[in-house]
């Protein structure tokens, strides 16, 4: 069954707009229809159309259920957005499939792209969260300088993957706690500068490696997120 994404569901009874039009105009649903919406905070609701408004369709709530992530703890990529919006895009669109609580847009000295769209980066990750019959949506925030980043993340688990092999690392997968909070930072094309890999260490992040293939920062990110999860269902 296809999923629309109303996240105030459980207050307003409504679908937004967009979701109304593609409920209504596109699939035809009429009133008495069955659907299910999920409100991007890990609950889905078992509704019934009353209302089959284009502009704003009227559901009647007669289930929810709460879906748990498939992943203990939370992870957070954060990651310096590469040069091409296309692939940044792509990313955010796997990384949910996969499952991943947030991502974080960095700028980083060596960042090509300086800024990105967030609004519809989040619109690519609710797209992807209900293609893969999620019922979560990462938190997308904007940009955020590395150094302050730096400075203000949460204790928990903390990872800085870079390719310098003069600063020695381990590999992700021997050091990844499952079911640990766990942020992991992804630098640009050009590598995080030695001054920001020295500042992420000094802050008490652990320098890692993902293995010996040269990746593209997007490939990068995907492997990290989905070697917590590999890690996360051998334990």
């Amino acid at each position: 069954m296809i999923r629309f994404y109303a996240p105030d569901i459980a207050e307003s009874g409504m679908l937004p707009e967009s979701d109304s039009g593609h409920c209504v105009r596109v699939l035809r649903m009429r009133a008495g229809d069955s659907i299910e919406v999920v409100d991007g905070s890990g609950n889905l609701y078992h509704c019934v159309l009353a209302e089959a408004n284009p502009r704003g369709a009227r559901v009647e709530i007669q289930q929810c259920e709460s879906l748990p992530k498939t992943w203990g703890g939370t992870i957070t990529i954060a990651i310096a957005p590469p040069k091409n919006a296309d692939r940044m895009e792509w990313l955010v669109e796997k990384l949910v499939e996969i499952g991943v609580d947030r991502i974080v847009p960095l700028r980083c000295e060596h960042s090509e792209r300086k800024s990105v769209n967030v609004e519809r980066l989040r619109k690519i990750a609710v797209s992807a969260m209900k293609q893969s019959l999620k019922a979560r949506c990462p938190e997308i925030p904007d940009t955020v300088p590395y150094d302050k980043f730096i400075e203000e993340t949460p204790e928990g688990d903390r990872y800085i993957a870079y390719c310098d092999k003069n600063i020695p690392r381990q590999l992700l997968s021997r050091l990844y706690r499952a079911g640990s909070d766990t942020c992991i930072l992804i630098g640009p094309e050009g590598d995080f500068s030695p001054r920001e890999i020295r500042q992420a260490l000094d802050n008490g992040w652990q320098p890692v490696s993902l293995g010996d293939e040269r990746l593209r920062t997007e490939t990068a990110a995907l492997v990290a997120c989905d070697t917590c999860h590999i890690i996360s269902q051998l334990q």
